[in-house]
């Protein structure tokens, strides 16, 4: 750069370039190995605020799932001491019951980002929603809350192709749909009768939390067609009740279910002549066998008290339920009990009593059920029942104008 040939200011100009460039170059380098090396604190951060609505400063975060036989005590172990985790667990049960957490839901674990690494939060998700925060910063504070959720209107409709469940599947929709659909239906649509080219439309919200899909909201609104006949419900609110009607203001909600099973098979009908498949022997059978997987929930198939629960020779485990005062069911061949129910309980409908099983004179798991009314054998399939009431009449403006706003929208909805 001292070349004789160069004009005095360049002489002085360059050298400071130079300078200028190797410095520009360091800093670059050193801006680099700041990006490359930062620990994404601000994001975690981020995320525990809009996630469990904290405001952290800063934090270190650890999350996991509760063990196989996991409890408080093993999540806490070394992080608290055993004092304070014997007074959450037998003084804070009215917030939340720590006999309730359950392997493989989500817990987190925030500590203080300082050398003592202190616990400040402790949290256990009960579900995709709901979550319970035990902050130890001060003196202990345990409280529940809820994530933000935002709610999706979607759509879905289809024809059926073998049964309700094997639809949603093959067309890769939410199961829980299903399960909703059959529930919204369950008094006026015969899902073990359904027959390919039935078909189906349907509106409803979906959950998500996190940008995530965690489940089912609710149908608003939804339409079945079956053995020749439209069926249209519309949900409506009323004092916090909710309820399914027809678009006539007819309620779908009957005083018994159609089925106390939902998506089996029927293996055997009312009969007054059946060859017994053991005895070998030609006798009545006033009943409906469902065939499905041992242990799958048998439900009530309306509101009444449990006349009897227990062995009953041939049928095995067996229940009777009196609804009223004419009418009884009974479920036999069971493989257990619900929990607490025994004779002169008093059940709701739709309530779970039991589980298929193969108990008694039985050569598989099925449900043998049963219907009497005034003492005599009705066919479970043929009988009828009457709805529960319509929408008042001071409120069918309203309703009609819900109608008006969902039914067009069913119509148009074409089937996939």
């Amino acid at each position: 750069m001292n070349s004789p040939h160069l004009k005095p200011q360049l002489r002085i100009i360059l050298p400071a370039m130079s300078a200028f460039l190797i410095i520009l170059v360091i800093s670059g380098v050193y801006i680099y190995k700041l990006r490359s090396v930062a620990k994404p604190v601000p994001k975690i951060a981020l995320h525990i605020n809009h996630v469990y609505n904290l405001k952290p400063d800063s934090l270190i975060v650890a999350y996991g799932k509760v063990g196989n036989n996991q409890n408080l005590s093993d999540l806490l172990s070394g992080y608290v001491s055993a004092g304070l985790i014997d007074k959450i667990a037998k003084g804070i049960s009215d917030v939340f019951d720590v006999r309730k957490i359950h392997s493989g839901n989500t817990f987190a674990r925030i500590v203080s980002r300082d050398s003592s690494h202190r616990m400040l939060y402790f949290i256990y998700e009960i579900n995709s929603i709901d979550f319970v925060v035990y902050d130890f910063r001060d003196s202990l504070r345990v409280f529940r809350d809820k994530k933000k959720v935002s709610v999706v209107v979607k759509t879905a409709g289809g024809s059926i192709k073998g049964s309700l469940w094997k639809t949603f599947e093959d067309r890769e929709l939410n199961i829980n749909l299903a399960l909703e659909l059959s529930e919204v239906f369950a008094w006026t649509v015969d899902f073990y009768g359904l027959q390919n080219g039935d078909s189906f439309k349907v509106i409803y919200e979906e959950i998500y939390v996190d940008g995530r899909m965690v489940g089912i909201d609710r149908i608003i609104s939804a339409w079945f067609h079956t053995g020749a006949k439209d069926y249209y419900a519309f949900l409506w609110e009323d004092k916090g009740r909710k309820a399914y009607f027809d678009e006539n203001g007819q309620s779908l909600q009957r005083s018994f279910l159609k089925a106390p099973l939902r998506f089996s098979r029927i293996s055997s009908h009312f009969s007054s002549s059946r060859m017994h498949p053991i005895l070998r022997i030609t006798r009545p059978h006033y009943g409906v066998d469902y065939a499905a997987p041992s242990g799958t929930p048998v439900e009530a198939l309306g509101e009444g008290r449990v006349t009897e629960a227990g062995w009953k020779g041939g049928y095995g485990r067996f229940i009777s339920i009196r609804h009223n005062s004419v009418y009884t069911t009974t479920y036999a061949h069971l493989s257990a009990y619900a929990k607490n129910l025994k004779t002169g309980s008093h059940v709701a409908q739709g309530e779970v009593i039991g589980f298929v099983g193969s108990s008694g004179l039985a050569t598989g798991p099925h449900l043998d059920f049963r219907v009497y009314r005034n003492g005599s054998p009705v066919d479970p399939l043929r009988m009828e029942s009457p709805p529960s009431e319509p929408v008042p009449a001071a409120f069918m403006p309203q309703f009609k104008l819900l109608v008006s706003r969902w039914k067009p929208q069913l119509d148009n909805l074409k089937l996939q």
